[in-house]
């Protein structure tokens, strides 16, 4: 019924139910942002800001650890940054711009289900069956991206960036949106990437990627993967390694996702004929 009801709509009428779909997914950000917009103190002291604390869960584990072996460079961000503002509308332009990424990642399930059901009509029903918990584990991906980014990454990048010098008669004095800028695209792009076994899923069900292909080109992506955790964070060895293994790990995920789907597809076929 879905997909008489698909091949007799038109490409306005496909715009139509497009639109609506994209405002309730706007929708649902914007009802996140407000909400963030409001909580100020809490999106801001207990979560923007907590990575550059001495009291940070990570900043604790790291200077524990540093004290049992005995390697004091491993007690980070011990000494809180000084950050400041020189714009006169900065600090409010930055609640407005914290608070809609805020709505964007905690709605980031709603929208990907806006998503899931503008393109479902389009699939036939073994498409749809073989789909399913595809929102749940998109979602969660997406959570543990930016757990990830946000625990790991941030404050290791915090640190070094924080207390980088050229020259010691230079004194670090962060600007308030270059900090919030850095910790956002680091927690967004942790949250991107772990999509990545979602994105090769799609690629290997529409027949774009094979994991033959994926196995041929497993020694370009880690080189890929190098120079994307080369962006995303400081240059230094360590942080690097951390973002680069998990994304290894991802694509290996990939490889075996699309054997799974090759080898299902050889049991189908023979069903079928």
């Amino acid at each position: 019924m879905s997909e008489e009801t698909n091949k007799e709509m038109s490409f306005l009428e496909h715009l139509e139910v497009l639109r609506w779909h994209l405002v309730r997914a706007f929708g649902s950000v914007m009802v996140f942002a407000v909400a963030a917009f409001i909580f100020k103190g809490f999106v801001f002291d207990t979560i923007i800001l907590a990575p550059s604390s001495p009291d940070f869960f990570t900043n604790r584990f790291l200077c524990g650890l540093a004290g049992t072996l005995d390697l004091p460079l491993l007690c980070i961000n011990q000494v809180p940054l000084s950050l400041q503002n020189i714009k006169m509308s900065g600090q409010f332009t930055t609640h407005i711009w914290v608070s809609f990424v805020v709505g964007i990642v905690v709605a980031f399930p709603y929208i990907f289900w806006e998503f899931w059901r503008f393109i479902r009509p389009a699939l036939y029903q073994n498409e749809v069956n073989n789909s399913r918990g595809a929102i749940f584990f998109a979602s969660t991906l997406f959570s543990i991206g930016i757990l990830f980014a946000y625990y790991i990454i941030c404050p290791l990048s915090v640190h070094f960036l924080g207390t980088y010098q050229v020259s010691g008669q230079v004194e670090n004095i962060v600007n308030l949106g270059s900090y919030i800028s850095t910790i956002t695209s680091i927690v967004l792009a942790g949250g991107i990437i772990f999509e990545l076994p979602i994105f090769i899923y799609f690629l290997a069900k529409v027949g774009l990627v094979t994991s033959g292909f994926l196995i041929k080109y497993r020694k370009h992506s880690i080189v890929v993967a190098l120079l994307l955790s080369a962006i995303i964070t400081p240059p230094d060895v360590i942080s690097q390694l951390l973002v680069c293994l998990p994304l290894v790990v991802l694509y290996e995920s990939g490889i075996m996702i699309a054997k799974r789907l090759e080898k299902k597809n050889q049991v189908d076929v023979p069903a079928n004929v």
